[in-house]
């Protein structure tokens, strides 16, 4: 995540009590505002009703309300939801993130464990280590009174009965009918095909150049204590392997891996357990030539009291908690031990990669606010980064030398020049930049340059550059980061079909000579065309963009199908060079949910989190762009890619029988991509006309105008939302993402369509 993000999240990860819980545990809190209401529902009963129902069983959904079921069935039925479905208890489990973002301003936190059948433990575990889900849910918990069921009125079941009329006006049948259950693609890419006959793994795969990639459905927090959330099936194995990768990651905490030996007898609860699920799964990923690396965040900062008998190793405190200190030698004594029992349990591992300087506060110079440190303060920040990275790598090396150890200069210097940290780093250590960093742009008339995250500017850029070279000069081995399938720039498809843009950075750095690559964060781990792409170039680095991407549009299609297909791809990277990148809209812009987003007839006061919640949060999308010239840039984007539409509806007719399923899901991906584009502009577009409204001296003439453009706008909103409802329920892969679950579900379309109805009445003449 960006250094910029973590400066606008004030006091994020407060750890407070809460008045509603008589559990020990503390959840976070926050700023605790009012909640928001919905007043498209009639009220906030049916709302929740509404927003689980396709989600968790009607059952549990009572049990929160304290009602019978048939109450809650009646309800549904009132609105003209369909019969509920039976639902696996994994949907629940997988869509945590769903249900308590879709649950925030309506729950109260003991409804919501209730809901989610958690411990308070256990929701504040998730909410801190799950990838910063507590930033991206606005580092604050909206104020809720407990939820109870409340009898319809007259009043809420005439509204009701028009809900259950728009459904029926602008749906239809499509309601009822059959669609794909959401998790659909979990079973899909878990499964090996039974008549696939795979050759004998070439022992030399895993030393070959490095190219490795997150699942694409794993759980962030806590992956190797519950097995049967298993982030890489063999089915999912055998894609990746073979698309070219052979190395896979995942997240975890190193407390929890390893017995914490003589100073912190505390750690380790359950390591036996997790260690015996990665065992299994590095034996399995062995088998398709595929090493796994763990992610090490490392040492992770801990609540106050822990320091109560040690507080000699208390370091700084940041957001309610203290790092341990490690320029204290036992803070990195556990650390080398416990990587070392790692590593000596499992010698198949394939190695670790570090960040060192993230928002989760770790050793004292994460942020450089090492000077409030008594034992720091006296040491540089190059010091005591490269410090931590030799201790990690002490500890892998001493039970696994030919283990990778990557240092990733993520936040060095504060994303500057960080050659002086480079020139401290152990020799046995890789070092791995963000290609695409630093890179200049112009897009609207604004100058500016990439951070990371993106696809629509690839590298390498200038910062990476300078970082491989001095690497190479102490003899340091390189990785480039990159984001190979999708990005924050678009993220609710597993693949953005944008294979120009692609070819052309890994064109790029095939005349670099690095050794390896990351090819995505936490999102980014489909086994797709995106990464055949990479393949073949890490395969031949000479090899041309035009020649690799005919291949795999022949392949993938058919060849009379290749030439369209590729003027698709070529129309779609076009279009995507005009996205508006900047790091506030690329986290906080309304491009993520697209057209699942609510339009507000009234200033919320809430601000827009992190790829998470956008509200109506304009000053916060906009950034460096004027707000007119990022909803111009949006609907650039949206424009051009609606060309690329025609030509991969071509490609369709001339695709062979056998290849007709994949062409159609891509065209899905695709009209996706554009659906959420075009949604952006028109809510940059609705909150500049619905902030205009509101002057006193506006015209007649002038507020009929912005009158007629707000009815435009959601118009064109409800025909983006029923086309978006439609591609949903067909493709479960659509509006999913590993850390943030599903952005939305299908009924949050038909929800969107009941918004804008409700918005136009606000606004009629």
């Amino acid at each position: 995540m960006s250094k910029t993000i973590h400066a606008m999240c004030v006091g994020i990860c407060m750890l407070a009590s809460s008045p509603l819980l008589a559990a020990e545990a503390k959840l976070p809190i926050g700023a605790h505002p009012d909640a928001l209401s919905f007043p498209h529902f009639p009220d906030r009963v049916h709302a929740f009703v509404w927003r689980n129902w396709s989600l968790v069983e009607a059952k549990r959904l009572a049990e929160v309300l304290d009602t019978p079921v048939e109450n809650l069935v009646a309800i549904a039925t009132s609105m003209g939801l369909p019969q509920s479905q039976p639902l696996s208890p994994e949907t629940t489990t997988r869509a945590y993130i769903t249900i308590l973002r879709r649950n925030w301003h309506l729950l109260p936190y003991e409804q919501l464990l209730q809901l989610l059948d958690l411990s308070a433990e256990e929701l504040a575990f998730s909410l801190h280590e799950d990838d910063f889900l507590f930033i991206k849910l606005g580092s604050l918990k909206p104020k809720c009174a407990i939820l109870r069921y409340i009898p319809p009125t007259a009043e809420t079941s005439r509204r009701a009965a028009q809900i259950k009329q728009l459904l029926q006006q602008y749906f239809g049948n499509q309601l009822t009918e059959p669609g794909e259950p959401r998790f659909h693609f979990v079973e899909q890419l878990s499964q090996i095909d039974p008549n696939e006959v795979r050759k004998p793994v070439d022992p030399e795969r895993l030393k070959r150049g490095l190219r490795f990639i997150y699942s694409y459905f794993a759980p962030f927090g806590d992956p190797l204590l519950n097995d049967q959330a298993d982030p890489f099936p063999e089915g999912l194995l055998s894609k990746l392997a073979d698309v070219g990768v052979n190395g896979v990651w995942l997240h975890v905490v190193l407390r929890q891996l390893a017995p914490g030996g003589e100073y912190f007898p505390e750690f380790g609860e359950g390591h036996q357990t997790r260690l015996a699920t990665l065992r299994r799964l590095v034996e399995r990923a062995k088998r398709y030539g595929i090493g796994v690396y763990l992610y090490m965040n490392e040492p992770r900062a801990m609540p106050p009291d822990f320091f109560q008998n040690r507080p000699d190793m208390a370091g700084i405190s940041s957001r309610g908690l203290v790092t341990m200190c490690t320029s204290d030698p036992r803070v990195r004594q556990w650390m080398a031990d416990a990587l070392s029992h790692v590593f000596e349990e499992i010698p198949d591992l394939a190695g670790v990669f570090t960040i060192t300087a993230s928002e989760n506060p770790t050793n004292c110079a994460f942020l450089e606010n090492h000077a409030a440190c008594s034992r720091c303060c006296h040491r540089t920040a190059p010091e005591i980064i490269a410090e931590v990275n030799a201790t990690i790598a002490e500890g892998v090396h001493a039970a696994a030398p030919d283990a990778r150890v990557i240092a990733w200069d993520w936040s060095w210097n504060g994303d500057g020049d960080a050659s002086e940290f480079i020139e401290k780093l152990p020799k046995s250590v890789w070092l791995m930049s963000v290609s695409e960093w630093s890179k200049p742009i112009t897009r609207g008339g604004v100058n500016t340059h990439v951070g990371e995250y993106s696809m629509s500017a690839g590298g390498p850029g200038p910062r990476a550059l300078r970082h491989w070279e001095v690497a190479r000069k102490r003899g340091l081995k390189t990785v480039a980061k990159l984001q190979m399938n999708n990005t924050w720039e678009m993220a609710a498809v597993p693949f953005v079909p944008v294979m120009d843009l692609v070819a052309e950075h890994c064109a790029n750095l095939a005349e670099v000579s690095i050794d390896g690559q990351l090819l995505s964060w936490s999102l980014g781990g489909y086994p797709s065309p995106n990464l055949q792409v990479a393949q073949r170039f890490a395969e031949d680095p000479g090899a041309s963009i035009d020649s690799v991407l005919n291949q795999i549009a022949a392949e993938r299609y058919s060849p009379q199908a290749a030439p369209h297909a590729r003027q698709a791809w070529s129309a779609f990277s076009t279009a995507f060079r005009e996205y508006p990148f900047g790091m506030q809209t690329l986290y906080f812009s309304p491009h993520l949910t697209g057209p699942a987003n609510l339009f507000y007839a009234q200033p919320t006061g809430y601000s827009a989190t992190m790829v998470g919640l956008p509200y109506d949060d304009l000053a916060r999308w906009h950034g460096s762009y004027p707000p007119e010239v990022l909803a111009d840039q949006f609907h650039k984007v949206a424009d051009g890619w609606s060309l690329g539409l025609d030509s991969m509806e071509r490609a369709i007719q001339q695709a062979t029988p056998r290849q007709q399923a994949t062409a159609h899901g891509d065209l899905r991906l695709a009209k996706t991509c554009q659906l959420h584009f075009a949604s952006a502009a028109n809510h940059v577009d609705f909150i500049l006309a619905r902030d205009a409204l509101a002057a006193d001296d506006l015209t007649p003439t002038a507020r009929k105008e912005k009158q007629a453009s707000i009815r435009r706008i959601l118009a064109d909103e409800i025909s983006n939302a029923q086309e978006l409802y439609v591609l949903a329920k067909q493709d479960s892969r659509i509006g999913f993402e590993a850390s943030n679950h599903y952005f939305y579900v299908p009924l949050d379309l038909a929800e969107k369509v009941i918004n804008c109805h409700w918005i136009a009445e606000s606004f009629a003449d």
